[in-house]
């Protein structure tokens, strides 16, 4: 980006908040610029607050800029001590806030310490051959994920990335057993991801893993199955931005393993590894070519093409959950191919992604009709559920025609003309909702899906949770029930239920992680900054056999054609 010192961003129009000028203001009273040169310096500031707060950790700046920022007394060149730091920081030709340049640059260097440092408590390289072979039995499925393990097993700082479906989970638990196997002491391992919805799905994954294992029930019985997430794993104090665990009070385990890494921001990650004991390993898995964090950075990004840790760094390509014109469509969407991406969708050949041919709200909810029906039937929360869970609606906007709340709302009320769904209060039976807010204390966190039924309908199932004998049916009363990762049942009354919404829609961001037989993505009208290839290539990859698509040609190309493009200094801090 090019500045003047008059002041003005010259390409780009933004809206400021509040908290950006009142930042940029404070800051130029402290400068002793005349108007002009507070002018400018307001503008970079505020700039830079804005970016940061749009998924940037710093901005570019020229050389006006910079010697106008120089000038201020306000800035850094090479912090070398955090006891009095000065609020903003200029290294190369970037400028940052001061505490986003110290999670980028402190996140670097431990890293940079654990690569240098050699695992403890490994055997041989002859013993490790012999584990591998025993767990990866020689065949083009497993010849990558067993080069994984053999970097896992060789480093105490790896990554595992590769698209939906590649075993990155399952590898990594052969991972565990094999690191368990050569550790001279049982290896006191976390398993952790960034939210609570994304932290049941791997346990369930890690619990169904196990027993395929190769290794002896004390092998098995090492590999913890309870995954946490990784605020709770660090021990968030709310409402600050600080953490129970860090450098001085570190973590107690010898390996932690996160899992859907890529939606983990720059400061998080940052958090995690100075609250890593020394010595200690840690494994990341994720998609790179998946959505980045909503905050700041794109992390694993930036790691797995950083130019020293490419040892470290191993990608899975064989997908075992799909193939065919699904993989081609999320390949072509991924490689930018927009022309071949929209001739996927209209080919006539394909019978699993196509473009949507019927009246978008009365397809949808049409889709409910199993679920609802179930419902009235009286069947057990765990068929409704899975009818629920079969088929989704994956919108990139919240608000706006076509948006999340557009289509929960004349979904809704075309149930309700169809008297599937009664409209009468805010709560109904058939009311599947996705709690927003975080609620420990419940076992409810961002991202769990419920449905709301009347109590007697599938009672039997949560004796264990509810405290109600075997098959007893209570009331009647309306209640929310959430299925569990180990497969059981709890419910809710409604009004203990955290902040939630209705959920025949969600947005592509919160479906990061899931699993739809189904899937609708669902466009809006014209094209927005939030339309990009890694939102569409998430959402492509969500789908387990069918998917439909629901846009303009032109809102498609321009999606395909526009790419995240996140500023950030964490590359080149890993340059050779």
């Amino acid at each position: 980006m090019d500045y003047e010192l008059d002041g003005g961003a010259q390409t780009e129009q933004r809206s400021f908040s509040r908290l950006d000028v009142a930042f940029a203001r404070f800051l130029s009273q402290r400068t002793g610029f005349d108007s002009l040169q507070k002018q400018a310096f307001e503008t970079i500031v505020m700039t830079a607050s804005y970016e940061q707060n749009q998924g940037h950790s710093c901005i570019q700046i020229d050389d006006k800029a910079q010697a106008l920022l120089l000038a201020s007394r306000l800035v850094e060149t090479a912090p070398e001590s955090q006891a009095d730091p000065l609020p903003l920081v200029i290294e190369q030709n970037r400028l940052y806030l001061h505490r986003y340049w110290s999670y980028e640059n402190r996140l670097a260097m431990q890293i940079k310490a654990m690569i240098q440092a050699e695992p403890n408590g490994n055997r041989s390289a002859v013993a490790t051959e012999l584990l591998l072979d025993r767990y990866f039995a020689a065949s083009d499925e497993t010849d990558d994920q067993r080069e994984a393990a053999k970097m896992a097993a060789r480093q105490s700082f790896c990554i595992i990335t590769g698209g939906p479906g590649t075993g990155k989970t399952f590898t990594v638990v052969k991972i565990l057993a094999l690191l368990q196997e050569l550790a001279e002491q049982p290896l006191h391992i976390a398993l952790a991801a960034p939210t609570g919805k994304a932290a049941m799905r791997l346990q369930e994954s890690i619990g169904f893993s196990k027993t395929k294992l190769p290794c002896s029930e004390a092998i098995k019985n090492r590999i913890p199955e309870t995954v946490t997430t990784l605020h709770r794993l660090l021990g968030a104090m709310p409402p600050s931005p600080y953490f129970r665990h860090h450098a001085d009070k570190p973590l107690v385990y010898d390996l932690v393993v996160v899992d859907e890494a890529s939606m983990v921001d720059l400061a998080l990650m940052s958090k995690l590894l100075d609250a890593l004991k020394p010595g200690a390993r840690l494994i990341l898995l994720g998609d790179k070519d998946q959505l980045a964090s909503v905050e700041s950075g794109a992390v694993l990004a930036d790691l797995a093409i950083a130019e020293t840790l490419q040892n470290n760094v191993y990608t899975l390509k064989k997908s075992h959950r799909f193939g065919g014109a699904i993989k081609e469509l999320a390949e072509a969407v991924n490689h930018q191919q927009d022309e071949l991406a929209w001739q996927i969708l209209l080919g006539s050949e394909y019978s699993t992604v196509q473009c949507l041919d019927a009246d978008l709200i009365d397809y949808v909810a049409a889709q409910q009709a199993e679920y609802l029906q179930l419902i009235k039937a009286g069947a057990g929360f765990d068929q409704i559920y899975q009818a629920f869970s079969r088929f989704q609606v994956l919108c990139s906007n919240r608000q706006g025609k076509n948006s999340v709340a557009d289509i929960n709302y004349r979904v809704e009320q075309k149930l309700a003309e169809q008297n599937r769904i009664d409209l009468s209060g805010l709560w109904y039976s058939g009311r599947p909702v996705m709690v927003t807010q975080n609620n420990p204390a419940l076992y409810l966190y961002n991202g769990d899906i419920g449905i709301c039924m009347q109590d007697d309908v599938g009672a039997g199932l949560v004796p264990a949770q509810s405290g109600q004998p075997q098959g007893i049916a209570s009331t009647g009363k309306l209640m929310v029930f959430f299925q569990r990762a180990d497969g059981s049942v709890k419910k809710y009354l409604p009004a203990r239920v955290p902040h939630c919404e209705t959920v025949f829609a969600m947005t592509i961001h919160k479906s990061q992680g899931s699993e739809f037989e189904e899937v609708l993505i669902v466009l809006p009208e014209a094209i927005n900054p939030v339309l990009t290839k890694e939102l569409l290539y998430t959402a492509i990859t969500r789908a387990k056999k069918t998917i439909k698509l629901a846009a303009a040609e032109a809102v498609f190309t321009a999606t395909v054609r526009q790419k995240i493009e996140r500023i950030t200094g964490l590359v080149d801090k890993f340059k050779i």
